[in-house]
């Protein structure tokens, strides 16, 4: 049975997969040329946006930040896409296949969820969207020294572990936005 979150996940990720279709028609999979800190840098412009919105109380490029939201959402998942196909030298690969890939990502990150759910008690239902914000970029700085270290770690979880987090927080904001509505 689905809990309230996991429907209103659902419906935050079913906007956000078809923006990704809609765009991959249009675009093609030119994001394959992207290495991954490209990616991770495109998702903490998005982030440090949405911050810097935040801080001032307005904006005067008129994209709401609940775009720049699903663009974290998309771009987390392009990133876990890249890290899948790293070995695949295809710049354009079908939207059938890609399909099947961004559904497994989420799947996987909607498991996370329920787990982290389950011991916080869904804790990021009181936090203000300001400080899941600060918590994205600050997973980002992590994902930066990451792969400055070569993808090397000592005790920490891995860049995709990373990813999947910030993806969740981003579906936590909109989520508190109403925004995929």
């Amino acid at each position: 049975m689905k809990t309230h979150t996991e429907s209103e996940y659902t419906q935050v990720i079913s906007h956000c997969k078809t923006l990704f279709a809609n765009k991959t028609k249009d675009y093609g999979t030119a994001w394959r040329i992207l290495r991954l800190p490209s990616i991770t840098d495109q998702i903490f412009i998005k982030a440090q946006r949405i911050r810097s919105i935040q801080e001032k109380g307005t904006q005067q490029v008129a994209e709401p930040i609940h775009d720049e939201f699903i663009g974290i959402i998309n771009y987390c998942l392009i990133a876990l896409l890249q890290l899948e196909l790293q070995q695949d030298p295809r710049i354009e690969i079908p939207y059938e296949e890609l399909e099947k890939r961004y559904d497994h990502w989420v799947d996987q990150t909607l498991a996370l969820l329920r787990q982290k759910n389950h011991d916080y008690g869904e804790a990021w239902r009181d936090m203000r969207v300001s400080s899941i914000t600060d918590i994205i970029l600050m997973k980002l700085y992590r994902v930066k020294q990451i792969e400055d270290n070569a993808g090397k770690t000592i005790v920490s979880e891995g860049v995709a572990a990373n990813y999947q987090d910030i993806l969740n927080y981003a579906v936590f904001c909109l989520i508190k936005l109403n925004a995929h509505a």
